[in-house]
């Protein structure tokens, strides 16, 4: 389970370190930096598919994703009394991504190239990459350590180098995930590729989920929630079936939802009182269709590390989000959950659970804080020195 999350220099969120726990809720005002933040941890989850430096591309490159501001904010500035503005740099430019967990730690430093002729001059590299154990960076408990294009292991009170010339552009989990030379790359690399992330299903007429899918077993519901129907099924054969049952029952009183099967292709069918016959998935409103996919991806017989909702509340009907919350407390018993929400009657819903952690984040002079977090509540977080 992640147990911190820290950023640096990405957009909004000049330096943002968080406490975690197996229930996350990230809330706060529209700008507040709540995509930013979610951004920030599928740019984290990357790394792991080395695609890190392609994903800033895809962003407008590194000097998009930048922090916008000044690289230090005065006291005077907090307070009003001089202008914010900038000044001659003092650091090199630098995007830094990194959590700790239970059992390891990684952070990463993105930068531009040193000046060369190179017509990639903008094309960002990675600096520095470090995986330690316990719960923040610290000399005696690093592990792996990658300077550049140098990564060396622990090798009892010294150190081993494993490689001299690592790509620039990608995460050594791409290039050095080996169980012998570098176990704990392996782990974490296997680790992070786990995480899940759902942010678009499908609703409209021609959503993959309102068609016939060819059939085959879905331990995993895909993230725009096409194969639903053989995610259910899989459910209902070697997950919870009851648990299955038991969540369309909670939003949906007196309903039932099978899977029909026509040579080979399933397609989801929902009964309920009063029909005379099931509905097909292509006949669902947009909102049950919706809910239904969260029940598919919430009860999946593999829970993940980590699973992350975006706004999960889209199209969904009032009166469904407490049911909701219930769906999301349930799954946090057997993953660690992270629900980014601006629908107020989730929010209230989701708190009222035992195990619910609130970050809820403001702007404070355009970079985004943890509201009420001072400077000895933040976990304890060192990046890694270049």
């Amino acid at each position: 389970m992640l147990t911190t999350l820290a950023v640096a220099n990405y957009r909004s969120l000049r330096e943002l370190i968080v406490q975690l726990g197996r229930l996350n809720l990230v809330v706060g005002a529209n700008g507040s930096g709540k995509s930013n933040l979610y951004r920030a941890l599928r740019l984290l989850a990357e790394s792991a598919q080395a695609g890190i430096v392609p994903a800033l591309a895809r962003e407008g490159g590194l000097g998009s994703a930048l922090w916008a501001g000044p690289e230090t904010i005065s006291r005077a500035m907090r307070r009003g009394e001089v202008p914010v503005q900038g000044g001659p740099r003092q650091e090199s430019v630098r995007l830094c991504l990194g959590f700790a967990s239970d059992d390891l730690g990684y952070a990463v430093d993105l930068g531009y190239p040193e000046p060369s002729l190179s017509a990639f001059a903008l094309d960002p590299q990675i600096k520095r990459e470090t995986i330690w154990n316990g719960p923040f960076l610290r000399a005696a408990s690093t592990l792996v350590d990658r300077d550049g294009g140098m990564a060396r292991v622990r090798d009892g009170r010294s150190w081993r180098v494993i490689h001299q010339h690592l790509n620039p552009f990608e995460s050594l989990f791409g290039q050095i995930a080996d169980a012998q030379s570098a176990p704990e790359v392996l782990t974490l690399r296997e680790t992070i590729r786990g995480w899940r992330f759902y942010d678009h299903f499908r609703s409209d007429a021609d959503a993959p989920a309102r068609l016939p899918q060819l059939a085959t077993r879905t331990p995993v519901l895909s993230h725009d929630g096409r194969d639903v129907a053989a995610a259910w099924q899989t459910i209902r054969e070697i997950g919870d079936a009851d648990a299955l049952d038991a969540a369309v029952a909670d939003a949906f009183p007196g309903a039932e939802v099978k899977v029909g099967n026509t040579d080979g292709r399933f397609l989801l069918h929902f009964s309920q009182h009063g029909l005379l016959r099931p509905l097909s998935a292509a006949e669902l409103s947009d909102g049950t269709l919706r809910y239904l996919l969260w029940i598919a991806a919430l009860h999946t017989p593999r829970p993940p590390p980590l699973m992350v909702l975006n706004e999960p509340e889209t199209s969904l009907h009032p009166d469904l989000l407490p049911p909701l919350a219930r769906l999301i407390a349930d799954a946090a018993m057997r993953t660690q959950v992270w629900v980014v929400s601006h629908a107020p009657r989730l929010i209230a819903a989701l708190e009222d659970q035992p195990h619910c952690h609130t970050i809820r984040l403001e702007k404070e002079l355009s970079q985004t804080v943890v509201s009420g977090q001072g400077m000895l509540d933040q976990p304890a977080w060192h990046w890694p020195e270049r």
